[in-house]
């Protein structure tokens, strides 16, 4: 299987990363930024609706 990759950016601080959808919680559940530790829905930090759709197929 390949990896899926979504960009995220944090509605708190705008960092702007990659991570492996795998490896990330469900949209609906929370997470929290690595740069600045804001806790929202895994949804809230998917940065285009493609990144939104890639969390919640894999």
């Amino acid at each position: 299987m390949q990896a899926a990759f979504a960009e995220l950016t944090c509605p708190n601080c705008a960092k702007l990363w990659e991570e492996d959808a795998s490896y990330m919680p469900d949209p609906d559940e929370p997470f929290a930024c690595p740069a600045c530790t804001a806790e929202r829905l895994t949804s809230a930090f998917a940065r285009t609706d493609r990144d939104l759709e890639v969390l919640q197929r894999r």
